[in-house]
């Protein structure tokens, strides 16, 4: 009997042991994780799009009378001030149309003159019916052809110097000026296509970018609902990255206008910004990246893109700690800022975000919380 109870004593101890082994492996453990506080800030929207740079100005010269180019007063390549002499053409011909139309103005004029005193003598003699009515309308006339013929002689006079002008060609605008297409001796005539040279003005420049229509209709919309806050016409900053190089252009540029049609190809919109190139640096047609601000939100929160999760209908959501628990918050993403999301609805101030760990937990899995930087510093 005493050997009976010994072993009954010994089993019962036995399966207590197991039955707490059991119950300590059925309680689940809290999973380490690591988190970031949230806080909401003041973000400045920049938006980031592809562009090209345009000239300010171009000017393509071309003559505007015939005749043999007898100078070329100019540097290729260099800088040209606005009304610099460029090209001479041969004026001999010009000089001449310009006697001839002076003497043609000076012998209209004595015509005129000698109509008008005779018209002046019949005066008193119609009176009088001294002359006849024909011989009088007759001198009124001749006196109204000649004004008429010295007004055309002023004007043949006039031509004749504005051709004469022509002969001298200057720069309209100021800037760098290209190669010349002819040199002395070339000639040229008022209807040609091709041009003598070019001009481009390159300080400032324009450079510009394009924006998806939708994505700038839902800007102004949040603009006009006080969303977005900070945009004023004409004090939209502008930088610039260069594609071929990667820097930073060290100027800024303000935006000057956007298009008020969408490109029925691409369905984005041209924006357009003014920048100075003091230095030359920026030529036409090169590739850049424009980063546009396009004011700011307030009370919006700067999320980091490995801790959004999207679903497969493209919805975002992330994972934050509550009360030891995880938890599932769906995500309003404006765009992305570097690397991060710029987040406007979804969390809160104070959310404990995870950012490490969200391959082991899922909604309502128990966690032990971390502050990102103390994690960082066990390791």
């Amino acid at each position: 009997m005493a050997a009976l109870v010994v072993m009954v004593a010994a089993c019962s101890e036995q399966n207590d042991g197991a039955g707490q082994q059991a119950g300590a492996q059925q309680q689940p453990q809290a999973t380490p994780v690591s988190t970031v506080e949230l806080k909401a800030q003041t973000v400045p929207l920049v938006e980031e799009m592809p562009g090209r740079t345009v000239a300010y100005r171009m000017a393509d010269i071309r003559p505007q009378v015939d005749g043999i180019i007898k100078e070329r007063n100019f540097t290729e390549g260099g800088f040209v001030e606005a009304g610099q002499q460029l090209y001479m053409i041969d004026q001999e011909v010009y000089l001449a149309r310009v006697d001839a139309a002076q003497a043609e103005l000076s012998r209209q004029r004595a015509i005129l003159d000698q109509a008008t005193k005779t018209r002046k003598r019949y005066d008193p003699l119609i009176k009088s019916q001294a002359v006849s009515q024909q011989t009088y309308d007759d001198a009124v006339a001749a006196e109204a052809q000649g004004k008429a013929a010295v007004a055309a002689a002023r004007a043949e006079l006039e031509q004749a110097r504005i051709d004469l002008a022509y002969t001298t060609v200057t720069a309209p605008i100021a800037g760098q000026i290209g190669s010349s297409d002819y040199s002395e001796g070339a000639l040229v005539t008022t209807n040609q296509s091709a041009k003598l040279t070019t001009i481009t003005q390159l300080d400032p420049i324009y450079v510009d970018v394009t924006q998806a229509g939708g994505r700038l209709l839902k800007i102004k919309e949040a603009i006009k609902n006080g969303r977005i806050k900070g945009v004023e016409q004409g004090q939209i900053e502008v930088s610039l990255i260069i594609d071929a190089t990667g820097a930073e252009y060290p100027h800024k540029g303000t935006l000057q206008f956007s298009d008020v049609t969408v490109n029925e190809t691409t369905g984005t919109v041209r924006l357009r910004a003014v920048f100075p190139n003091p230095d030359g640096t920026l030529l036409p047609g090169m590739f850049v990246r424009g980063e546009v601000r396009q004011g700011r939100i307030e009370d919006a929160f700067l999320v980091p893109q490995k801790a959004v999760m999207r679903r497969p209908d493209g919805t975002a959501y992330a994972y934050v700690a509550a009360d030891g628990k995880v938890v599932s918050k769906d995500l309003t993403i404006e765009q992305s800022q570097g690397q991060d999301w710029l987040v406007t609805a979804g969390v809160a101030e104070g959310d404990q975000l995870i950012v490490d760990g969200i391959q082991r937990i899922a909604p309502g899995a128990s966690v032990t919380p971390q502050p990102l930087e103390a994690a960082k510093a066990a390791e």
